[in-house]
């Protein structure tokens, strides 16, 4: 029996996790899907457009050919020169000179499409064609919020975590402090006269309905109206004093579609505890701002080794405007595709930047409560005493 036993117990384990784990990889699972869908669809529209010579790129080029044919020795005619061809080149389209093909590859695409559902838009990729803007619209319309679905469920996670490993922090601290307090002989002392008063208490168990009727009955009987009352009492008494049946194994043994909408039931729970965890967490906002510091320091140290043209401030700066969501578009990547291995780092880091900005925003509540309370309390009119 023991050897039957032991691996129903792993398969029921291995259940539960599965379940537990179900609605999480879920959302992720769909989230990827999602992405590489949108990847196949703009790289055949964007990709394989034809790129047509516009009209303003022909007169474009004519300007172009005239400033240089006005070119001369002369310094002042040099200066006029690089200012006619800056205006000149200010009104060009980056359109123009790019290739579709290779800008709308399908890691080019997929880049583009982790930018709209993040909203993060950096602006050197947009669609062109009419149908790729419809798309594109239609493509954030569902894809943004699965990602803040996405966000919120990693968020519970991660505030699991963040709030276990705070406590577990705040607890090792106060015992660190308390041995460094109490010191050997007055802690032994503290200890025995703890023991013995513990031993002189007697804790004495509440008699119940029956021997309280037992106790009672060399006494006159006394007439009672709520005789019922006392004999459900004694009924409900006997049914908890009975050793509890494994409910899971009769629903199991006599019909199992019970227990699988039992575990059904379970995982719908899951779905519906979304963000309860998010909510609950309270750290200090400090410890939060820190975290952010050093996961952006370390994708910092990481990225300047594949994208030559930028240090570790100008990564630093490009992962805070990426995590933010801001994305300005003035710092722009050589390899989109080797910062596609980072995706993972970008969900995770944006829902750190969350959760600091959730916990600030909380902050920021009860400091305008504080300021408008305060206020109300100078602006209440005074109580006068009038003499008697």
């Amino acid at each position: 029996m023991a050897t039957t036993s032991q691996p129903l117990r792993g398969k029921a384990t291995c259940k539960k996790i599965f379940w537990a784990v179900f609605p999480h990889a879920c959302f992720i699972l769909s989230l990827v899907i999602y992405a590489f869908l949108g990847a196949l669809m703009f790289s055949h529209i964007e990709g394989t457009r034809e790129a047509t010579v516009r009209e303003e790129y022909r007169t474009f080029l004519q300007n172009l050919t005239c400033l240089a044919r006005k070119l001369s020795d002369n310094v002042t005619e040099n200066e006029k020169f690089n200012d006619h061809i800056r205006e000149l080149f200010n009104t060009a389209d980056p359109v123009w000179f790019i290739n579709p093909e290779e800008r709308w590859s399908f890691f080019g695409s997929l880049f583009f499409c982790c930018t709209v559902f993040t909203t993060v838009g950096y602006g050197n990729t947009y669609p062109v064609t009419r149908i790729g803007k419809y798309l594109c619209m239609l493509y954030a319309l569902f894809g943004i919020p699965l990602m803040f679905l996405v966000l919120t469920d990693m968020g519970d996670i991660l505030a699991t975590v963040l709030s276990k490993s705070y406590n577990e922090f705040r607890k090792l601290q106060s015992k660190i402090l308390t041995s460094k307090l109490c010191s050997g002989s007055t802690c032994s002392k503290r200890n025995e006269l703890k023991s013995r008063a513990q031993s002189k208490i007697v804790i004495n168990e509440p008699l119940t309905i029956m021997e309280v009727l037992r106790s009672q009955s060399g006494v006159k009987p006394v007439k009672y109206r709520n005789v019922e009352l006392f004999e459900m009492l004694i009924a409900r008494e006997n049914e908890n004093t009975q050793p509890a049946r494994n409910k899971s194994m009769e629903r199991w043994s006599s019909c199992p579609e019970l227990a699988r909408e039992k575990t059904v039931s379970r995982v719908i729970e899951n779905f519906d505890k979304i963000g309860k965890e998010l909510e609950k967490l309270d750290v200090p906002i400090v410890l939060m701002v820190l975290v952010i510091f050093v996961y952006i320091s370390c994708a910092a140290a990481i990225l300047p080794n594949w994208e030559k043209n930028m240090d570790f401030q100008e990564a630093f700066y490009f992962c805070f405007i990426t995590l933010t969501t801001i994305g300005f578009g003035d710092t722009k990547l050589e390899h989109p595709k080797f910062f596609l291995f980072f995706s993972l780092y970008i969900i995770i880091g944006m829902e750190i930047v969350f959760i600091a900005f959730k916990l600030g925003q909380d902050r920021l509540i009860v400091l305008y409560k504080k300021v408008i309370s305060f206020c109300a309390e100078k602006n209440m009119p005074s109580k006068k005493i009038y003499p008697k």
